[in-house]
């Protein structure tokens, strides 16, 4: 069976050769061709990976070496794949969700010019790539190379229209950004290398054997050193505190790349990679307790800045980076599962109201403010029931995924601590507050927008709705596959990531209670959905104030960096480039050339043509050779 998972080496391949098909032949390619070929590559990849996915539900784990990256006599670092249960169900959530992204992007970018409609999927093809790697990586190594591929890949795709500064200044933002995360990771990587002389997950995972395990204490200062670099690594690519500005500004790329950045792909990897260390931060609790803390700031901090945007596409980021706050919540309250349960039914439902939104925004003929919107519902019927079930599932109404997922996030909470799970509850009700204002200011009441707006608007052809229904049946049944035992359910996911994710948490709460909490979290939602219809009845626009501006104003925190990061930064920039650099380093070399020009130009004054000169020279030259010689 491990020859069969020896084929595994196609599904990144397959979108490789896509992004070098579309890359190099944009010139020439029709866009029919293009959209075929980077939409077909993701499916066979797709297949692939769902055959392996039933292999490995079989019991069969492997993983597939092919040649060694690093060979030197200190350490080798293999160029390895690991197909496991964790592995395995990303690859179908990327491929799976990536797929019907590239169909749905086939329609809304048919404007593009063919070079650039090819230009666009071979990025897309390439970030795929990139993202596959991260996951398949049977080593750190391999996992930051794929992990630094999808910083590449989201700066080119966020500053797609390049021509615009504001989505430039967005592109560069996202990669700085992630770049000092990066450099968190990547000193853990070194650490890692120094202290156990290996980066891969078998030798430092593996629980008969484990090198963690054998040689680390709990709480040590080696073990609490790597997780937390770790966790920096991921704050930056996935949009904890305080690395979580540039998220929102992703939203300059067309809207298929936010849901592909934003759902099933890069901002998931920070998870899969603590996901995939457990048992190292298992040895750490106090980084844990940090990774609960910071996961549960972002998402309220988020939440309270999403009840107060306007543009459709920044209120989807805020609460992207808010529920990636509850999948770091579970990490740091040791209920691993829940996050990786949490970033699959994120996938579905993000997915889908990310795409959702760019349904309304290609129907608004490009308008994004939704308070020039309204009564969408009588003419975009599929966007609307679509989006609406996404709303319903974000905001966790039984039985859709997202109740599933956040119920097991907020049990866990509830376990460990009684006040984070206070908060993370209150969170849950902002979540299903600003996405319910979302749905009734698009789709419900009366249209704000010009007669032209309106007469423009149109239901979206079928390359992008079929993927939104396709999402909106996964956002309802995506839930069931991990069905806790209150509900007489398996715990099929539980079981299924049991031999790679071992979970410090363990339910002790008894049905009673646990019903008791599902029921009065749901009743507490519903009533904040009926709230927020009734507010936004019969809304109109007005003015922000107090502590609603501060929301609105993201809580003045992209200001708070520009005065004490940006600004300073750049004087001292400007300090250098004035005094070191022109006055300093190019006022030494440039000497050196003026000392040698004005030398010469003396110096050659010595040629007189003259030799009487000539001679009176020899004799003192050798006069001094002979004071040398006998005195010195």
């Amino acid at each position: 069976m491990n020859n069969i998972l020896q084929i595994v080496w196609i599904i990144p391949f397959l979108p490789l050769i896509g992004f070098l098909i579309n890359g190099l032949g944009r010139n020439f390619l029709s866009k029919k061709m293009t959209g075929i070929i980077g939409s077909g590559v993701i499916l066979f990849s797709f297949l692939v990976s769902l055959y392996v996915f039933f292999n490995v539900k079989g019991g069969n784990t492997h993983v597939a070496h092919y040649f060694n990256l690093i060979d030197i006599k200190a350490f080798k670092i293999g160029f390895d794949f690991q197909i496991d249960p964790l592995s395995s169900l990303f690859l179908l959530i990327i491929t799976g969700v990536g797929f019907l992204i590239h169909v749905y992007s086939t329609a809304y970018m048919h404007e593009e010019e063919p070079k650039d409609f090819a230009k666009y999927f071979a990025y897309l093809n390439l970030f795929v790539f990139s993202m596959l790697l991260l996951v398949m990586g049977g080593n750190y190594l391999i996992l930051f190379i794929g992990w630094e591929g999808v910083g590449l890949c989201s700066y080119l795709l966020i500053g797609y229209w390049f021509k615009n500064v504001d989505y430039t200044n967005a592109a560069k933002k996202a990669f700085i950004m992630n770049r000092i995360g990066d450099l968190g990771f990547l000193l853990a990587l070194f650490w890692l290398l120094n202290a156990f002389g290996t980066v891969s997950f078998e030798e430092l995972f593996n629980p008969a054997n484990g090198k963690i395990t054998a040689l680390s204490a709990q709480n040590s200062t080696l073990v609490i050193g790597i997780t937390l670099l770790l966790f920096v690594g991921a704050t930056g690519k996935s949009a904890q505190i305080p690395l979580f500005t540039w998220l929102p500004d992703a939203m300059a790329g067309p809207t298929p790349v936010s849901a592909l950045i934003h759902a099933a792909t890069m901002v998931t990897a920070g998870i899969y990679m603590i996901a995939r260390s457990n048992l190292l931060y298992n040895l750490a609790p106090v980084t844990q307790e940090i990774i609960m803390w910071v996961g549960l700031a972002t998402a309220l901090l988020a939440a309270t800045i999403a009840l107060k945007q306007n543009d459709i596409k920044k209120v989807l980021a805020y609460s992207t980076v808010s529920q990636l706050g509850f999948m770091f919540l579970a990490l740091g309250t040791g209920n691993y599962v829940a996050a990786v349960f949490h970033v699959m039914t994120h996938a579905f439902f993000k997915a889908l109201l990310f795409l959702g939104s760019g349904s309304v925004i290609m129907g608004m003929h490009h308008e994004q403010d939704i308070r020039n919107m309204g009564e969408l519902k009588s003419k975009m019927k599929i966007t609307y029931i679509t989006f609406f079930i996404g709303c319903l599932a974000i905001a966790g109404i039984p039985p859709l995924s997202g109740f599933f997922s956040k119920d097991s996030i907020l049990i866990g909470a509830f376990e460990h601590n009684k006040l984070v799970y206070g908060i993370a509850l209150f969170t849950a009700c902002l979540t299903a507050f600003y996405m319910f204002r979302l749905l009734f200011l698009t789709f419900h009441g009366k249209f704000r927008g010009t007669e032209k707006q309106w007469n423009h608007v149109h239901e979206s052809p079928s390359a992008m709705t079929v993927p939104l229904i396709v999402l909106a049946v996964l956002s309802v049944i995506g839930g069931f596959v991990n069905v806790p035992a209150v509900f007489n359910g398996g715990e099929s996911l539980t079981q299924f990531l049991s031999p790679v994710i071992h979970q410090t948490h363990a339910t002790t709460l008894s049905h009673n209670q646990e019903y008791m909490l599902m029921g009065g979290a749901v009743l507490l939602i519903v009533a904040v959905i009926l709230f927020a219809k009734f507010k936004f009845k019969n809304f109109e626009s007005k003015e922000n104030t107090g502590l609603a501006k501060t929301f609105e104003n993201k809580w003045y925190v992209d200001e708070l960096y520009n005065k004490v990061i940006v600004k300073p930064m750049q004087s001292i920039a400007a300090l250098f480039n004035n005094t070191v650099e022109k006055k300093g380093i190019d006022g030494l070399v440039n000497g050196v050339g003026r000392a040698v020009n004005y030398g010469s130009r003396q110096i050659r004054l010595l040629q007189s043509g003259q030799i009487g000169t000539y001679v009176l020279l020899m004799v003192l030259g050798i006069l001094v050779l002979f004071i040398i010689q006998l005195f010195l």
